[in-house]
């Protein structure tokens, strides 16, 4: 390693043309990415967007003013923005420790309880709110049991959206947490350091940008949140994702909507700006370890007790709402409201409600495999730390999809997708497609902590050792984000299976996706129907849950790979 550093050295005067090739390199790793979103993301959206502003032939930008000016249209901000940080700061607070549980402690039943947790997460979010109705609101559980109700007030919201983002810190923090060198933190208390001051002073900043990004997609999902909000918030609570459907849907005043989209995408836009100021400067290398061996058996009353209470608010938080649903789904005799999902009563679906399974695995399959492909080679291209300020500005410009309302991209993929050669309305990747600009972000923020903590040394020494490009990541970066790229292609994988709000506009009816038709079960009256949709959630549930598991097996079978 010394000779490999020494003819690093040496190299460095005359290695112009090699930075010139680096640069080309990941100008080359963007081409991709940057098609991509300009051509499904940035084309739909400003399509929608310029059809709102155009008024009488002309566009009128004053009428994003006299939309602001709108006394009902600032509550809906000012709700929107501190409801998000309330939520994120919650989610950190209760999901923390169960990051640190599944990524430090080794107990019975870890693998199927980490799929258990990533559950909620791909729930379609009219599911979430309905479930969680049924436990606060007339007539739920804790009506019954203590006559208290929650869904008239913010903590029903407050409580849903911890249940639905507690696997975006568990997966993302926890990720690195378990590859990280335990022993900088041992030796920091061998000096002396007390327990909380060593992980303070040595962990938790190594966990900075992990834990950025983590909050990063929370504040997203929830500043968005829109069947939540729309079922536990009722007339009283509306975000902005709430506000803009309303005025598409049930107004018909696509010009507000086209404002608030417009709104919604600068404040957005400016959250990433500063998140990617904030990250890059506390980026730094760091040991990264067998995944394997940083796990233990809990040791002393400290970690028991830590772990007893990390079980006992997955139990509360994730498994009731989810028992609920199951509850719900079997309140028929005879397993009725499963045997009715065989069949077609020709007004919710045009094929048996049953047949979304398959589409919704194949469609999720699919836009798993685009989503990996994109955000790789994203990561790919931003990993390198003398990227310029156009790189550093996509890295903010990839996570702009989790911020733009679902509902714009839905209507935008049907308005500017209509025309040769991008008339994509018949096709079926229409779908994937859009599950995939939502998958891309987190494939893009799972991957990059990890790349970025390589050391770049061992990059430059086996570039100098006569390594092609392919082979120093295939030798180098590839053992070391192996496990990152399985957890990425399985929130991929977990996002496109309840993605929801471009879905809905865009899935035929003869080939429903699980939470298309969930939702539709739901907006129609009586108990059959309710039924049925409880009983699609339950399916949606275990399939999840079982590929999820499958995911955990193979990434831990090979974890003497890397």
């Amino acid at each position: 390693m010394d000779l490999a550093r020494t003819e690093v050295t040496e190299a460095a005067p005359g290695k112009g043309s090699g930075a010139k090739g680096s640069a080309a390199a990941r100008l080359g790793l963007m081409a991709l990415p940057v098609a991509f979103f300009a051509v499904f993301f940035a084309y739909p959206v400003a399509a929608i967007v310029a059809r709102g502003l155009d008024v009488d032939g002309s566009w009128r930008f004053g009428r994003l003013w006299d939309v602001l000016a709108q006394s009902d249209v600032r509550h809906v901000l000012w709700f929107t923005t501190w409801q998000a940080l309330v939520s994120t700061a919650l989610t950190l607070l209760v999901a923390l420790p169960g990051a640190y549980v599944f990524a430090r402690l080794d107990f019975p039943g870890k693998q199927v309880l980490r799929a258990v947790v990533t559950v909620p997460f791909v729930l379609p979010t009219v599911v979430v709110g309905t479930a969680f109705l049924a436990l606060v609101g007339r007539g739920g559980l804790l009506d019954e049991l203590w006559g208290v109700r929650l869904d008239t007030t913010v903590w029903a919201i407050l409580l849903a959206h911890v249940f639905f983002n507690y696997a975006v810190v568990v997966r993302t923090v926890g990720g690195l947490w378990a590859q990280l060198d335990p022993g900088q933190e041992e030796a920091a208390r061998m000096l002396g350091a007390s327990r909380l001051r060593a992980w303070r002073t040595v962990t938790l900043p190594a966990l900075g940008p992990a834990v950025a990004a983590a909050a990063l997609m929370v504040f997203l999902f929830t500043f968005t949140s829109f069947g939540v909000v729309q079922i536990l918030g009722g007339p009283t609570f509306s975000t902005l994702e709430v506000e803009i459907y309303r005025q598409t849907s049930e107004i018909f005043d696509l010009s507000t909507a086209a404002v608030l989209t417009i709104v919604q995408f600068a404040a957005v836009g400016a959250v990433l700006a500063v998140h990617a100021w904030t990250v890059r400067r506390r980026e730094t290398a760091l040991r990264l370890v067998d995944a394997a061996v940083t796990a233990r058996r809990p040791r002393g009353a400290g970690q028991w007790s830590l772990l007893a209470g990390v079980l006992a608010s997955i139990a509360v938080l994730l498994v009731l709402p989810l028992a609920v649903l199951v509850q719900r789904s079997f309140d028929a005799p005879d397993f009725a409201y499963y045997r009715a999902l065989t069949s077609d009563d020709g007004n919710v679906f045009l094929v048996p409600p049953i047949e979304a399974i398959g589409n919704s695995l194949e469609y999720a399959l699919a836009a798993t495999g685009i989503a990996v492909l994109i955000g790789g080679l994203a990561a790919a291209a931003l990993t390198r730390r003398d990227a310029g300020r156009l790189v550093r500005g996509f890295d903010a410009l990839l996570m702009l999809p989790l911020g733009v309302s679902a509902v714009t991209v839905g209507f935008g993929f049907l308005i500017a997708l209509d025309e040769p050669p991008l008339d994509l309305r018949g096709s079926w990747i229409l779908v994937p497609l859009a599950q995939a600009l939502v998958g891309v972000p987190f494939v893009v923020r799972t991957m990059l902590p990890v790349l970025r903590a390589v050391d770049r040394r061992l990059r430059e020494a086996a570039a100098v050792l006569g390594a092609s490009p392919w082979r120093v990541w295939r030798e180098v970066d590839l053992p070391m984000v192996r496990r990152a790229l399985l957890v990425a292609a399985g929130f991929a994988f977990a996002v496109s299976l309840g993605e929801f709000g471009a879905t809905v506009f865009i899935a035929r009816p003869d080939n429903p996706t699980l939470p298309v038709a969930v939702a539709r079960l739901l907006g129609r009256a009586g108990e059959l129907n309710y039924g049925q949709a409880m009983a699609l959630s339950t399916i949606l549930m275990v399939v999840c849950a079982v590929a999820l598991l499958v995911l955990e097996r193979l990434r831990t079978d090979r974890t003497g790979e890397f």
